[in-house]
């Protein structure tokens, strides 16, 4: 009798669990209120039936999907539950015959990820995307790509061979021959997460075929490098973290001098024999700390980027590459930028400004103008908030300049070093700002990390197309708030 079991169990069609991330659980109020705990905080996600509560412990060992269309209060108020844990980010998804038999386990990269499966045809043909990669991942081995919302937490090896055969375009009922044909709801998953591409027959150029005509600008490193080197579109730990501070001891702040004959080069010129430029690079130095009762006024921003940032001439130049090469239109601003690209643009959240409406603006670089964004005070409020956690300030900075880049500017005319030039160019322009302030006795601070899905939602703009790049803090320093 066991046999026959057995062999039900090996036709049964996979399906979705929810289940919570592993460190997080759930605590239920008396009055029907229910918290998310992780990491030492604690989330309200609402108040719900006494039913509710009971079904959720489900959660922990995974909970089918297909269960929450049942209907009914209790499956209602459940699958509020499950939508608002998943709003949080603080769920995955196993994809497999019965919970806890996982072939897949689905890790969303982005809060708001909820699986979708789209419809797919026995003659639809799939291929990878050139931005999906398989790589280990401590013992375990993950498909992911920087466009997902999720990562697939591979566990059964087999499917890794179905992947592989999909290195070029293969029709559905093609794949249902491979042993180990996962079932089309997975591959419906992949296309969901833009990880499979379902694609034309006899179609050769698949770069084309990978989405917008700005993807086909991004090379795989440099796209993978945007989106794991920023907040919003992963779900890995990042910043300060000292990982291995248990491994190593810090290098030392100034190099171990080379072996070898010593040319002195004389003692550094005194204070005062400095130049005015030579003294400002002196001076310069990050804020933190901004006095909210002078807090700095428009003609001020307003001096601020002319100095730093305005367009100060315009001209065009042909291309260089044969006789049919197109012009190519070119700015001066008063930073460097690489091949006169100039594909950094300046946005400015106004937490408070002396004549300037708290908001959301881009600065116009060609016409020294603010146009304002209609972004949401939540966004806005998350996108300051965020600033001042990453300086480690008590307070949002009075303005906050978003640097964003448009990266088919620069990647138009170069392979393999694209986002490495505009990345050079944001610190280029980092310092810039930061000598402006300083000559102004403005106080300014680069921040390092920022959320590139919430500039996408502020400005509706996909993260391939313009994103930031980097952050600089701007205000009127507090006495004695030097670094």
């Amino acid at each position: 009798m066991g046999a026959p079991g057995k062999k039900r169990d090996r036709r049964a069609t996979p399906s979705l669990c929810a289940r919570l991330a592993g460190h997080v659980t759930l605590a239920a109020q008396p009055d029907g209120k229910i918290d998310a705990c992780f990491d030492g905080v604690s989330v309200g996600l609402g108040t719900f039936g006494a039913g509710a509560a009971k079904r959720a412990q489900a959660l922990r060992t995974g909970l089918p999907l297909g269960a929450l269309a049942a209907g009914g209060r209790t499956i209602d108020d459940i699958h509020r539950l499950v939508r608002r844990l998943a709003g949080h980010g603080l769920l995955e998804y196993g994809f497999g015959r019965s919970p806890g038999d996982d072939q897949v386990v689905i890790e969303p990269q982005v809060a708001d990820y909820w699986p979708r499966v789209p419809k797919l045809g026995e003659a639809d043909s799939l291929v990878l995307s050139r931005f999906a990669y398989l790589r280990r991942r401590g013992d375990a081995l993950v498909l992911e790509s920087p466009r997902a919302g999720a990562l697939f937490r591979i566990r059964d090896p087999r499917i890794a061979a179905v992947l592989a055969v999909l290195s070029t375009p293969q029709p559905i009922r093609q794949l249902r021959r491979q042993d180990g044909f996962p079932g089309v709801a997975l591959l419906g998953l992949l296309v969901d997460c833009k990880i499979l591409l379902k694609i034309k027959a006899g179609v050769r150029g698949l770069r084309a075929e990978e989405g917008d005509p700005d993807l086909v600008l991004w090379d795989f490193h440099d796209l993978l490098f945007h989106a794991r080197s920023t907040e919003g579109r992963h779900a890995n730990p990042m910043g300060g973290l000292y990982s291995y501070a248990d491994h190593m001891a810090p290098l030392p702040a100034v190099r171990p001098r080379w072996p070898g004959p010593e040319i002195d080069l004389g003692k550094p010129a005194p204070a005062q024999a400095l130049s005015p430029f030579a003294k400002l690079l002196r001076e310069r130095h990050s804020v933190r700390d901004f006095d909210d009762r002078h807090p700095i006024a428009l003609a001020e921003l307003a001096r601020f980027l002319d100095g730093a940032a305005r367009v100060l001439s315009t001209w065009s130049s042909k291309a260089e590459f044969g006789d049919d090469a197109p012009m190519v239109a070119h700015t001066a601003r008063p930073y460097p930028s690489a091949g006169a690209s100039y594909g950094l643009e300046l946005y400015v959240a106004v937490d408070t400004c002396e004549g300037l409406a708290p908001g959301f603006y881009h600065y116009d670089a060609g016409t020294h103008a603010l146009v304002a964004i209609g972004a949401r005070a939540g966004e806005l409020d998350a996108l300051l908030a965020g600033a001042a956690f990453a300086m480690g300030a008590d307070t949002a900075p009075q303005v906050l300049l978003t640097i964003a880049a448009r990266f088919g500017r620069v990647s138009w005319k170069y392979s393999a070093i694209a986002y490495a030039l505009i990345l050079k160019d944001a610190g280029v322009l980092m310092q810039t700002l930061y000598l402006m302030a300083t000559d102004m006795g403005l106080g300014g601070c680069a921040i390092g990390s920022h959320n590139i899905d919430l500039f996408a939602k502020m400005t509706g703009l996909a993260f391939h197309v313009e994103s930031p790049v980097g952050q600089f803090a701007l205000g009127r320093p507090k006495p004695d708030a030097a670094e």
